[in-house]
């Protein structure tokens, strides 16, 4: 966390042991370093908003067939049966675990969508130049996203069932799990790439103009 004087400018605090030291002066590629426990305080990411921006395209153009394409098929005895994402929150919808269901949606489905949709917002603003007051708001609220997107757990629940009905059921890879691989791994780089250091500091200097 950044917390800005009059007099002083930039003080980071440790978010680990919460030292208190000036910010210096850094490049792109260099972190700064609590000087007490070693702790990463912040980093100057490389390209973060041009890096952060093409992730977030890449995941949006992949949500669509990641939700919506076949996942998994299955065949056992004569019958061969292909279920996506959308199709086993409706049975589950169909089955009465309304609850489950609105949390596969949410979890998997409409929070990542509004993650990398936020993402890219931001990066566009500030690629364009256009920050508006409304962007710092929408800012303190994106921090949260992180902590609710659970594809990987949806990922994992489908690679436990594929390796219990291998040996049972002739099993077929959909290219809806292909995109939903590629869906996490964008989002998982989204969180490194963005530099919320640098649009806190960004936002608060061009915001306020």
């Amino acid at each position: 966390m950044s917390i800005f004087t009059e007099s002083s400018g930039q003080v980071l605090a440790c978010p680990r042991c919460d030292t208190l030291a000036y910010a210096p002066r850094v490049k792109e590629g260099q972190k700064v370093l609590c000087h007490c426990c070693g702790s990463k305080i912040m980093a100057f990411k490389k390209n973060s908003i041009e890096r952060t921006l093409a992730l977030t395209v890449a995941g949006l153009i992949v949500a669509l067939p990641a939700i919506f394409m076949p996942i998994i098929g299955v065949g056992f005895v004569g019958f061969y049966h292909q279920a996506s994402l959308f199709d086993s929150i409706l049975e589950l919808f169909d089955r009465g675990y309304l609850l489950i269901a609105l949390a596969v949606f949410l979890f998997t489905a409409a929070i990542p969508l509004i993650k990398l949709s936020g993402a890219f917002y931001l990066t566009w603003s500030i690629k364009r130049k256009r920050p508006k007051p409304a962007l710092m708001k929408f800012f303190r609220s994106y921090h949260h996203l992180d902590s609710w997107a659970m594809l990987h757990v949806f990922v994992l629940g489908v690679v436990v069932s594929m390796y219990k009905l291998v040996d049972i059921a002739d099993l077929s890879i959909g290219y809806g799990f292909t995109a939903f691989v590629f869906l996490q791994l964008c989002s998982t780089l989204v969180t490194v790439t963005l530099d919320h250091h640098y649009i806190w500091h960004y936002l608060e200097r061009h915001v306020d103009e």
